[in-house]
């Protein structure tokens, strides 16, 4: 399980970096691809790792609009950027990917947001994406 953890953190990094960049997912982590294989220093870009990052990019604006629709009291731009993209991530694995069981994305997430984000994130992410999992079969529409 610590590959599919590793995975989902550089997924996260990946996100994060496209969103700061102003540039796709897509082209991040083709970045990250291209520096793995010119430089045996970087770790190889994990499978799961793709999935992730290549699946929030097929449902990026419906994730967005439910993001944007169910926290309460925040824009996606008042949003710190770490929460947004913890979200987007968890929101893609939680609602498209059946695989992993539902608690464990939501603590993943929980998990990287006490690494990455502020002391009120973690109780942010664990409730938006809570809700995400009871409304989880109405919202996959795309």
């Amino acid at each position: 399980m610590a590959a599919r953890n590793k995975a989902r953190k550089r997924a996260f990094q990946i996100l994060f970096e496209a969103d700061q960049r102003g540039a796709s997912v897509q082209t991040v982590l083709a970045d990250w691809v291209r520096h793995a294989r010119s430089d045996d220093r970087q770790p190889p870009v994990a499978e799961y790792t793709m999935d992730l990052v290549e699946g929030y990019a097929e449902h990026a604006d419906r994730i967005d609009e439910l993001i944007a629709t169910y926290a309460v009291g925040w824009t996606l731009d008042r949003m710190p950027v770490v929460d947004r993209n913890i979200l987007r991530l968890g929101a893609f694995e939680l609602v498209w990917m059946d695989e992993t069981p539902d608690a464990v994305v939501i603590d993943e997430a929980v998990q990287l947001a006490k690494e990455f984000s502020t002391d009120e994130s973690p109780s942010f992410v664990n409730g938006l994406l809570g809700r995400f999992k009871d409304l989880k079969p109405s919202l996959r529409r795309d």
